[in-house]
C-alpha cells in the first residue's frame, strides 16, 4: 500500500507538473499572438499609460466634435495638410480601411487637417478619391492649436491609435498602408484577454516581452 501510495503521488505531481507546462505555453502562445501585429507594424510608439487629450474642432458643416463622443471605440486619427506628399499618397488606403470598418461599430476614422481653409483640404480629398464626399470624418485645426499643442505634431501624416478607453496604444509617423491586414490584427489585439506587454519608443520594441518582435522578424 505504502509503495502505491507513492506512486500515486508521484502520477499526481507528474500530473500537475504537465497541466502547469500546457497552461504556460497556451498563455505565452497567446501573449505572442497579441503582440505580433505591433511587432510586424514597428509603431514610433506603442504603450498604454497615456490617455489621449479630448479636443473639439468643426466639421465640414460647422459641426464640433469631441473626441470624447468616440469612448468605446477604437478611433484611428490621422494628422495631415496638403502640402505634404506623403499625407496624400496614404490617403486612398486609408479611405478604404475607413469604407471596411465603417460596417463595424467599434471603430471609427477621423482626419484632422491643418490647412487654412476647408475647401483646400475638401477639394484635395475629392481629387485624391474620386468621390465628392470623403469615407471618414474630417475636422479642421488652421490653427493647429489641437494638431500642434495638445498633439504634438509637427511632421506629417502622422497617425494615432486610441482604444475604447481613451488610451493612446500607437503612434505612426509617416505614411503607411492602411489597407494592410496587420492593421485591423492591430485593432482586435487590443480586445484579445491576453495582451501584449511589448512597448515601442523612438521605433524600437522594449519592455519583458520584447524579444518576441525579433523572433517574428
Amino acid at each position: 500500500m505504502k509503495s502505491a501510495g507513492l506512486v500515486q503521488m508521484a502520477f499526481i505531481a507528474v500530473a500537475a507538473v504537465a497541466v502547469h507546462t500546457f497552461v504556460s505555453m497556451a498563455r505565452n502562445s497567446e501573449t505572442r499572438r497579441a503582440c505580433v501585429p505591433v511587432c510586424a507594424m514597428r509603431p514610433a510608439y506603442a504603450g498604454r499609460n497615456r490617455t489621449a487629450p479630448d479636443f473639439a474642432l468643426p466639421d465640414a458643416e460647422g459641426k464640433q466634435v469631441h473626441l470624447s463622443q468616440f469612448r468605446g471605440k477604437t478611433v484611428i486619427l490621422n494628422l495631415w495638410t496638403t502640402t505634404c506628399q506623403p499625407c496624400l499618397e496614404e490617403m486612398p488606403s486609408l479611405a478604404e480601411f475607413a469604407k471596411v470598418v465603417a460596417k463595424r461599430d467599434d471603430v471609427v476614422v477621423l482626419t484632422i487637417s491643418t490647412d487654412l481653409t476647408k475647401d483646400v483640404s475638401i477639394s484635395a480629398l475629392q481629387t485624391l478619391l474620386r468621390e465628392p464626399k470623403p469615407p471618414f470624418l474630417v475636422l479642421f485645426d488652421p490653427e493647429s492649436t489641437v494638431v500642434h499643442d495638445k498633439f504634438g505634431t509637427d511632421l506629417f501624416p502622422e497617425t494615432w491609435v486610441i482604444d475604447p478607453k481613451g488610451v493612446i496604444r500607437a503612434r505612426f509617423d509617416g505614411a503607411r498602408d492602411w489597407s494592410n491586414a496587420l492593421v485591423f490584427d492591430l485593432i482586435e489585439s487590443f480586445e484579445r484577454p491576453a495582451t501584449c506587454g511589448i512597448e515601442f519608443q523612438a521605433g524600437k520594441p522594449v519592455g519583458a516581452e520584447a524579444a518576441i518582435c525579433e523572433d517574428s522578424g
